[in-house]
């Protein structure tokens, strides 16, 4: 099984290591194609109004001078133009991405330019307790059970243009319940912050902040089961349509 290791936190990055660590209770035919520095929030952004460079670090290792979609683009058309992985595996990301969050993440966002070019992708992502711990951040649970996870997934039917989106909790591994497939959820976004500063010339800067907001009370929900201690298992399609509303706008034409 051939594997690209990819995210968006940079290719220097701890959680990058310890997918590495997971890849390779599958397989030794490992690449790593990921940006050169860290693009968290990025998304599915391209870019397109400046060059895009490779470097090799080592062997089957390269950092893109881009955004995580463009470190896919580059490793499927030009690094592994000739050797396409059978799975995409990106993170493990430092921090959660769960609910609506996923259409902000690039690690989520790699994993689909993956489906996109029909590879089976997978997003690992490793939630942690409080805010400013920099590279403190545990990734215990995700080390310990990430071969878990993965085992299952990689015996299951790939179905094109869909993607898994996996999130550890914030715990102790042997304290994880278990693993639970669960539905995306969505925030409560009137309870998120932005954070105001002043710079030293006195000009106003903004920080969006990382505070928890509310979300939805149920417990059946990615947001939900990972509060709970359990790692949470969630599959995504590419295909945004609102079946619902098609007729109805099809009939407003009409």
């Amino acid at each position: 099984m051939r594997i690209l290791l990819t995210n968006d936190d940079g290719v220097n990055a701890p959680g990058l290591k310890v997918l590495e660590k997971i890849a390779r209770e599958f397989s030794d035919d490992i690449w790593i194609v990921a940006p050169a520095e860290e693009n968290s929030g990025a998304g599915h952004s391209l870019t397109l109004t400046r060059p895009v460079r490779i470097r090799q670090h080592g062997h089957q290792h390269f950092s893109v001078t881009g955004t995580p979609t463009d470190s896919v683009m580059m490793a499927l058309g030009v690094v592994m133009k000739d050797a396409k992985p059978d799975v995409i595996l990106s993170g493990v990301n430092r921090g959660a991405n769960l609910g609506d969050d996923i259409t902000y993440s690039g690690t989520v966002s790699a994993a689909m330019e993956g489906a996109l070019a029909g590879v089976r992708a997978i997003a690992m992502s490793q939630v942690y307790g409080k805010e400013g711990m920099g590279d403190a951040v545990p990734f215990s649970a995700a080390e310990a059970w990430g071969a878990k996870v993965l085992a299952p997934l990689l015996e299951t039917p790939f179905v094109p243009r869909t993607l898994t989106n996996i999130n550890f909790p914030a715990i102790a591994p042997d304290a994880v319940k278990g693993i639970h497939v669960v539905r995306q959820g969505f925030h409560d976004y009137s309870r998120g912050s932005i954070v105001k500063g002043t710079d030293p010339r006195g000009y106003d800067y903004y920080w969006f902040g990382l505070h928890g907001v509310e979300h939805t009370s149920g417990h059946d929900t990615d947001l939900e089961v990972v509060d709970d201690g359990f790692i949470s298992v969630t599959p995504l399609q590419l295909d945004l349509t609102h079946r619902e509303s098609l007729e109805v706008m099809r009939a407003a034409y009409s």
